[in-house]
């Protein structure tokens, strides 16, 4: 038999005394090389264990293995606040942050995908045109020439040296796909002069020194109306290169409005202007696809050359499923391993569901869900074992014809020999787990402690909130509202959408279903949001600093403030963390931000305010006996009562707190940080400020994410309620319960991609499980157990 070292007993990740966040002294021993599911209410406390202290502390520790220099462009971790944690692996994290917003990054960039076609038209492409960067839309065609000299015992030889680089950059669009295009008419007004204020661009002001350098520059007469100017001196106002000029005694550098109109504005991501600059940009700039390269980003060279008959950028632009098989009839010998790579690397796509998608799509586009399942992409096919897998709600954005797909997955990269944990609230996921950690009872301070551990089956037993709505089934209405009008959508063609044609009814709760790609999106996205009167309320991040907070973006910490100041006879600035009342160590932070040079910055608390942001001196004054520091400390629940009675009494805040339980954010704190909540929880804060606007249509994309099975109830009583109110809400959905509670079902396919982009049904709940006849029809059937 064979002997059974020391090494082989190490099988659990053993976490003692957790503390991080909410967690009250955790304890607990995970299981190797299992599949073990997280559940618990929305705050209980599951990603303070999951991602804050087992895979945090993994990743610091791998970290701490690289040099000083490496680690100084890495973000810093301190290290969790646990007692002990033995026996960890690498953690590999796949979440839902949307990948970067970079114009250059295409799902093929991002998944190597592009590489691979690069070499394979190098290599096989007729004509020739050149090395695998020929085919790189991010490498520019440069060519030099000029004399090198060299000296060598007292003598010099010169040579003549010429160099080129051949890139697939399209030279017009510079590899960006679109040209952008001014409106002169909007950049300023012909009938007055310079100094009558004929610029009209935010921050030109007639009299600033933006100006006064175009009218003093001697380039052109700032006295006569625009119009009036000669070819000249209009050629120089609008397109002069940069010029040295002295204004009133200064050197400043004079360059054409347009030149610098598109270095100062046009360069930048739209999403990250303020949003007066914003306004600008998007009424004076249309963006069109490059007419040399059509939309491409490849020159003409790069395009020239054909495999089988077709160019990389038919390649790109095929969808994902049908480039696998055009690739499987390739016959090559000579980069065979290569074409098997990336026959398996497209395969993964198509296993994975997102086999609708093409390769030339900006990953900026991605929603979360797609985001988190490409990155799973490069993980598939690793040859990486014993790692630890995190995943943070795989299932967001999957229909649940796709969740059988994504749970075969799971326990494909479990079998390989990996830890997986996985934080989700689907039934259909939990059903797979080897082993079910259960977190509660409650939210926020009511959580933070485990209520179950162990198989599945005793979950059910187990009398904790999750265990008593596992098997919850949400029962088809049996009678729905009648509408009110409808939206009418005519001929929809944006993305794969094929002419459709759709009544989308008023005054009633829909639910737009369908498979993941099927075009529910872009039907209502291209169609019905932006409308007159229309919120469409998505999972974007919300901008915002870490200093702001829930009391700041909802407007409510305006009246709070006001409240104190004359409760205490003082004026509301002090009560201001970014003001007056601001601690002077720490800025109002609350955290002092060392920066240490070569190595990341380390956040350590402030020691004169202890983290709490305010002077000491405002901290005495308080309204119904709580000072500000630990008003903004207060779950939004507890908070709506302390504001809705009694001395502290503040009715505008109380309206807007109870719209925040409302919407199921009610363990949240007052004053957590922005940027610590998850895409559910800022769809949630969304929904909750504009319910608070005079909005006629609501359109929620997947409001269920990130919500327990026990919140989904009091979601779909919201939902009534704004119904019950007049107003129309459309929902985006794969939610069954949100589907069986609808009083209309759109749903989209039969398939996605261009397998779908078509209604095939529309009509009641009921009549959608009666017939069967669609992928959401039998999945909600099976539900409701019809």
């Amino acid at each position: 038999m064979e002997t059974r070292l020391p090494a082989d007993s190490h099988d659990t990740i053993r976490v003692q005394g957790a503390r991080e966040n909410n967690l009250k002294d955790v304890t607990i021993e995970l299981p190797k090389r299992r599949l073990t599911v997280f559940t618990g209410v929305s705050g209980s406390g599951k990603s303070s264990l999951v991602f804050g202290t087992i895979a945090a502390e993994s990743q610091r520790m791998i970290n701490e293995t690289y040099s000083a220099f490496v680690q100084g462009f890495m973000p810093s971790q301190a290290r969790p606040d646990v007692d002990v944690l033995e026996g960890l692996t690498t953690a590999i994290i796949v979440d839902q942050e949307r990948m970067g917003a970079n114009a250059r990054s295409t799902v093929g960039t991002a998944t190597d995908a592009n590489a691979m076609l690069r070499i394979v038209w190098s290599r096989l492409g007729e004509p020739h045109v050149g090395a695998p960067q020929a085919f790189s839309f991010n490498v520019a065609s440069v060519t030099g020439k000029g004399a090198l000299t060299t000296e060598k015992n007292g003598a010099k030889s010169v040579e003549r040296r010429s160099f080129s680089i051949t890139g697939g950059m399209c030279p017009r669009c510079e590899g960006m796909g679109s040209v952008s295009e001014l409106d002169l008419a909007q950049l300023y007004d012909e009938t007055k002069s310079l100094a009558e204020g004929a610029i009209t661009i935010p921050g030109f002001t007639a009299d600033g020194w933006a100006v006064r350098m175009y009218s003093e520059s001697g380039f052109v007469d700032g006295g006569k109306p625009i119009r009036e100017f000669t070819e000249q001196e209009l050629a120089d106002f609008l397109y002069k290169e940069p010029t040295k000029v002295k204004v009133s005694g200064m050197n400043l550098t004079y360059e054409g409005l347009v030149l610098r109109i598109q270095k100062s504005m046009l360069s930048k991501d739209v999403d990250a202007m303020q949003p007066h600059i914003r306004a600008f940009v998007e009424r004076a700039v249309t963006f069109t696809a490059c007419p040399e390269c059509d939309g491409t980003r490849l020159s003409s060279l790069a395009r020239s050359s054909k495999v089988g008959g077709i160019g990389i950028a038919d390649a790109c632009a095929m969808q994902i499923s049908d480039l696998a098989e055009w690739v499987r009839g390739l016959d090559a010998p000579s980069v065979g391993p290569l074409l098997r790579n990336l026959q398996h690397l497209l395969d993964s796509f198509v296993e994975i569901g997102l086999g609708y998608l093409s390769l030339d799509r900006p990953s900026g586009t991605l929603s979360g869900g797609e985001a988190q399942r490409t990155k799973m992409i490069r993980h598939l096919g690793s040859s990486l074992t014993d790692v630890t897998y995190v995943f943070d709600e795989p299932t967001t954005g999957l229909h649940p014809h796709d969740i059988q797909r994504m749970n075969g997955l799971l326990r494909q990269l479990r079998d390989k020999g990996n830890t997986v944990l996985v934080v989700e609230h689907k039934p259909e996921m939990i059903a797979i787990a080897d082993h079910v950690v259960d977190l509660g009872p409650g939210a926020g301070s009511a959580g933070g402690a485990i209520t179950y551990e162990g198989p599945l089956s005793g979950l059910r037993a187990s009398g904790t909130l999750t265990g008593r709505h596992l098997d919850d089934r949400a029962r088809v209405k049996d009678a729905v509202r009648t509408p009110s009008g409808a939206i009418e959508i005519r001929g929809a063609t944006s993305h794969n959408l094929r002419d459709v044609d759709v009544n989308i009814p008023l005054g009633v709760l829909v639910a737009v279903t369908g498979v993941a790609g099927s075009g529910k999106s872009s039907l209502i996205h291209g169609s019905v949001a932006g409308g007159e009167g229309v919120v469409a309320i998505d999972q974007g991040a919300i901008r915002g600093s870490r200093r702001s907070n829930p009391a700041t973006y909802s407007g409510m910490l305006d009246p709070i403030r006001s409240a104190f100041a004359k409760a205490n006879g003082v004026k509301p600035a002090l009560f201001s963390a970014n003001s007056e009342g601001a601690c002077p160590v720490c800025n109002g932070a609350g955290v002092i931000y060392t920066d240490l040079g070569v190595m990341a910055s380390v956040a350590t608390p402030c020691e004169v305010c202890e983290g709490k942001r305010f002077q000491a001196s405002v901290l005495e004054y308080t309204l119904g006996g709580r000072d500000i520091s630990e008003v903004l400390s207060m779950p939004i629940a507890e908070a709506e009562e302390f504001f809705g009675s009694g001395d502290a009494k503040v009715p505008a805040a109380h309206r807007i707190l109870k719209r925040l339980v409302d919407v199921g954010l009610g363990y949240v704190s007052v004053g957590q940080p922005l940027t610590t909540l998850s895409g559910g929880e800022r769809q949630r804060l969304k929904l909750a400020v504009s319910m608070g606007e005079d909005a006629d249509v609501y359109v929620l994309d997947e409001p269920t994410t990130g919500l327990h099975l026990a919140d989904v109830e009091q979601l779909l009583g919201l939902l009534d309620r704004l119904v019950d109110a007049g107003k129309s809400v459309i929902v985006i959905e794969h939610h069954q319960a949100v589907m069986a509670h609808a009083d209309w079902i759109v749903d989209l396919g039969p398939g996605a991609g261009h397998d779908g982009g078509t209604v095939v049904f529309e009509g009641t709940p009921a009549a959608l499980v009666a017939a069967r006849a669609t992928l959401t029809g039998q999945h909600l059937a099976d539900y409701v157990g019809a």
